[in-house]
């Protein structure tokens, strides 16, 4: 997420009562998660096992519960709970906004696109040219709909990430203020759910095209012209490049990327990053071929042990 200006460290350390360590001038552009943040952007690092990763990432900014030394061109926020202010620091910048009618006043719709009854269009959404937003469909707040884009009924965009750090008292929710965009020419099933980034984006680019009943997690990027057949949940953070088909009830870990042109057949497991141009089954998914071999061996099993009784 980027601020509407450029802040001062004084100022950001000011809106969640902390120290820092740096030029109290130092400038300040936003706030990020660790894989899409950029110079400019604050990230925030709660465990000393990613202290590094936060402190040789491209944020220039990093909000961090220990006093340590700070990278030469950055600055440190020092709060004595992270997950807190980068919580505070969503909800001053992005702020929930009520709305009150079924399409905002604030929401812009493209000639052409047809809205069916019982839609719901947030705050600040875009909808492109020549669209059809079947029934039943919620569109939250800064959702970005390309043109020719059809949504079928029932489906929700925009939801909250689902990511928490458990307490003693429970599990303590991290403030979605990201985005859901989806490009040219996409089309998008009946009950999908699709969820928007924690302060990015989540992404379908052009030509995807998504069955009925699937999910897809947040600041996730499905690439062009692929296919997702029914109830295949997509875990938040992963990259699918252009061309790929993942056919029914597959599912994937959070954090992988799964190369351009593969194909993962139905009820796989994707538990790490696959390589583009093959074809994967099982879980965890290995490449077909070799999967169907392994199963192969293990119906002959009971032969070989009858044969091997019969031996002795």
């Amino acid at each position: 997420m980027k601020f509407t200006r450029t802040y001062s460290l004084r100022e950001i350390a000011a809106i969640i009562d902390c120290k820092f360590i740096g030029d109290a001038e130092f400038p300040v552009m936003g706030m990020n998660e660790i894989h899409v943040v950029e110079p400019g952007d604050i990230v925030f690092v709660d465990h000393p096992k990613y202290y590094d990763k936060a402190l040789q990432s491209a944020a220039t900014i990093v909000l961090i519960n220990k006093e340590v030394e700070c990278p030469e061109g950055k600055a440190l926020l020092l709060s004595d709970d992270p997950f807190r202010d980068f919580n505070k620091l969503s909800r001053h910048f992005k702020p929930f906004k009520a709305t009150g009618v079924a399409i905002s006043d604030t929401a812009v719709i493209g000639e052409g696109t047809v809205i069916q009854p019982n839609c719901f269009i947030g705050n600040n959404v875009v909808i492109g040219k020549n669209c059809l937003i079947h029934p039943n469909v919620t569109l939250y707040d800064d959702t970005v709909i390309g043109d020719n884009v059809i949504i079928h009924a029932g489906s929700i965009l925009g939801a909250d990430a689902f990511y928490y750090k458990k307490r003693p008292e429970g599990f303590d929710q991290l403030v979605s203020c990201g985005r859901v965009v989806i490009e040219n020419n996409v089309g998008i099933g009946a009950l999908c759910t699709i969820d928007r980034g924690v302060t990015g984006d989540t992404t379908i680019r052009e030509g995807a095209k998504i069955d009925n009943q699937v999910h897809i997690g947040h600041d996730t990027v499905i690439g062009k012209k692929c296919l997702i057949a029914a109830q295949t949940g997509i875990a938040g953070c992963v990259i699918i490049e252009d061309e790929v088909t993942l056919w029914g009830q597959v599912g994937t870990t959070s954090g992988i990327t799964i190369g351009e042109k593969a194909v993962v057949l139905a009820q796989s497991g994707v538990s790490k990053s696959l390589e583009g141009g093959k074809v994967y089954f099982g879980y965890p998914a290995e490449e077909s071929r070799e999967k169907l071999k392994q199963l192969a061996y293990v119906k002959k099993i009971p032969q070989i042990l009858t044969q091997i009784n019969k031996n002795e």
